[in-house]
């Protein structure tokens, strides 16, 4: 019979060797993920930049993951509603969901009461892709370079408007930072989403607006908008002829809108990598490749740190410029 200091000693050394195989096993558990279908939130509705390039990733991915990638539009609040969604889901990389400025830089820089904080709240994972954003004007505006644009509304303050998606929005917040950089005032026409701002503009209800290249660029190239200058790294192949912010001394405002991975807070980093590596090999098919670049997006594929110090930055920008221009929601 085993004197009972011993069989306590035992006890100890059985539970500690137990313990001593965890780190073998939990390498194990993150190599099996995913295991089954892994949900993607997109949180805006069907149709948007934001929702192409997680379907055009979605569709293919399933060769790289080994698993489905879901789509599920959760639209609403600017987006809120979905990134909220993902917010509460488990940390264990079957709840994703796609990051766009307004979800982890402007909203929540002028909604205090969002529910979420973009940089402690959330896994960021990869950034896809960066899309250009162009102000543009209807044809009736009185110029169509930026010079000339520049000088009318510095001699005309409060006489022009522009529309955006609405209040919070990328649209918003990135001509607000304008006008702060340049002490210009134009007033501020917020509608229910994107796509009536456009038509508005297009239409000449509104003579400015401050929207993503891929939308605006049919209406570019009919003639029906006028492009002023660009938000992007140099200029465009498309819009040779159109300025980057840089150029006509705004670096500042040179601040494309991108499109990314999340998961919720906490997520295993070798099942970020995991996610991270199928998307960079979904992406190299040429076909997906071709699809995003053909929205008029970049392709970045940065890492989670690199993604992670990019959506601190953007907050910051805009929380500064919600600061400066005296914004809120009302």
């Amino acid at each position: 019979m085993i004197p009972q200091t011993k069989r306590k000693t035992l006890k100890t050394l059985a539970s500690l060797g137990a313990l001593s195989l965890l780190p073998l096993a939990m390498p194990a558990m993150a190599q099996s993920y995913p295991t089954k279908p892994v949900r993607m939130v997109v949180p805006f509705a069907p149709g948007g930049t934001t929702d192409i390039i997680a379907r055009v990733v979605a569709e293919k991915a399933n060769q790289a993951l080994g698993q489905n990638l879901v789509v599920e539009n959760k639209g609403g609040g600017g987006g809120s509603i979905g990134a909220l969604e993902l917010v509460r889901a488990k940390p264990d990389g079957y709840t994703l969901g796609m990051a766009t400025v307004s979800t982890t830089a402007s909203n929540p820089a002028i909604n205090p009461k969002i529910g979420y904080d973009p940089v402690s709240d959330f896994t960021p994972i990869i950034n896809i892709a960066a899309t250009p954003n162009v102000i543009v004007v209807h044809p009736s505006f009185p110029a169509k370079d930026y010079k000339t644009f520049l000088e009318v509304i510095k001699k005309n303050p409060g006489k022009y408007s522009y529309a955006t998606s609405g209040t919070g929005g990328i649209g918003h917040l990135q001509t607000e930072l304008f006008k702060s950089l340049t002490g210009t005032f134009i007033t501020h026409i917020p509608y229910r989403g994107a796509g009536p701002a456009l038509n508005d503009t297009v239409a000449g209800q509104v003579p400015i607006m401050f929207d993503n290249l891929p939308s605006a660029l049919p209406f570019i190239k009919d003639g029906r908008l006028v492009p002023i200058v660009v938000a992007a790294p140099q200029r465009l192949a498309v819009l040779p002829n159109v300025p980057t912010f840089k150029e006509v001394g705004l670096p500042a405002a040179n601040r494309m809108a991108y499109y990314g991975f999340l998961g919720p807070k906490g997520m295993p980093k070798d099942v970020v990598d995991a996610i991270s590596a199928a998307v960079k090999k979904t992406v190299d098919l040429p076909d997906v490749k071709k699809r995003i670049e053909d929205t008029g997006s970049l392709l970045v594929l940065n890492t989670p740190d690199e993604f992670a110090a990019q959506i601190r930055a953007e907050y910051d920008v805009y929380k500064k410029v919600v600061q400066t221009q005296k914004l809120t929601l009302e």
